[in-house]
C-alpha cells in the first residue's frame, strides 16, 4: 500500500515540474506575433496628424505634482515618464540646469498614477507639435521610447 502511495505522489511531482518548465520556457520565448501586433496597434492608437505631421498625443487627467507654481498647459511634451516622484523632480532638475529649458515641469496623473516630465507646455497643439520636430536639439538628455509625445490635459 505504501508503494504506491509513493508512486502516486511522484507523477503528481513530475506533473507540476513538467508544467513548470512549460511555463518557465514559454516566459523565456517573450511574446508572440499575436501580442505583439496588439501592442503595436495600442501605440499607434493616439497618432494625430498636426500640420502635416504625425504626432502622438495622449489624453490624461493629470496636475501639477512638484512645485505648485508652476502652469500646466493644455498640451504638454511629455519627454521621460516614472513611477516615483523623486526620479521624476531630478529628471526635472537636469531638464532645468543642463538643457536650458526653465519651464519644464512635472504633472501626475492617468490611469496608472505617473509622473510625466514635460518639457514644455503649450496653450495649442501647433506649437507642442513644432516642439517635438526640434526637441533633439532642445533637449540634451536621452529620451527613451515611446516617447516625446503629447500630453493633451483634461
Amino acid at each position: 500500500m505504501a508503494a504506491v502511495l509513493l508512486t502516486a505522489c511522484h507523477s503528481n511531482e513530475q506533473n507540476y515540474r513538467e508544467a513548470y518548465e512549460k511555463a518557465m520556457e514559454r516566459r523565456k520565448t517573450g511574446i508572440g506575433a499575436e501580442e505583439f501586433a496588439k501592442i503595436e496597434a495600442e501605440r499607434q492608437r493616439y497618432t494625430h496628424v498636426i500640420n502635416g505631421d504625425s504626432v502622438r498625443m495622449v489624453y490624461v487627467n493629470a496636475g501639477v505634482a512638484i512645485d505648485s507654481t508652476d502652469t500646466a498647459y493644455d498640451y504638454n511634451v511629455v519627454v521621460a515618464t516614472f513611477t516615483q516622484r523623486i526620479n521624476a523632480k531630478s529628471y526635472r532638475d537636469r531638464l532645468r540646469e543642463e538643457c536650458g529649458l526653465t519651464g519644464s515641469y512635472v504633472l501626475f496623473g492617468g490611469n496608472d498614477k505617473q509622473y510625466f516630465v514635460i518639457a514644455q507646455g503649450f496653450d495649442n497643439s501647433a506649437d507642442a507639435a513644432a516642439m517635438l520636430r526640434e526637441l533633439d536639439q532642445r533637449v540634451c538628455l536621452k529620451i527613451l521610447e515611446p516617447l516625446p509625445w503629447i500630453l493633451k490635459k483634461l
